[in-house]
């Protein structure tokens, strides 16, 4: 499901836009927030969970879907990928736009 679900690069960790709207829209993928709580308070992508950066361990992403990390801009998540990935997560990616590119393609948004 997972590498179906995304184009791109093969072995490409990355997400595009219009992959992970297309997931986010049918629930197709857990999105971890790795933003700051104060951050993820003011405004995060419906139904993902806070898991920061600052005391990120990649041993309490869920289980049982693929993972997407966002942050703010997309340096913060690219950091807990390679955690993840150095943990042995392999279903996890990141959208490298973070919210910044989320809010921008007017995409939900809950406080």
């Amino acid at each position: 499901m997972f590498k179906g679900l995304f184009s791109g690069a093969a072995g490409s960790a990355d997400v595009d836009l219009e992959s992970f709207a297309r997931a986010v829209d049918t629930g197709g993928v857990m999105v971890v927030d790795v933003r700051e709580p104060h951050e993820f308070a003011a405004g995060h992508i419906p139904a993902a969970i806070n898991l920061p950066l600052s005391r990120f361990d990649p041993q309490e992403i869920p289980t049982g879907r693929p993972v997407v990390l966002v942050c703010q801009a997309g340096g913060r998540s690219r950091q807990a990928l390679q955690r993840a990935h150095a943990a042995g997560r392999a279903d996890v990616k990141h959208y490298t736009g973070g919210m910044n590119g989320w809010r921008m393609y007017g995409g939900d948004v809950t406080v």
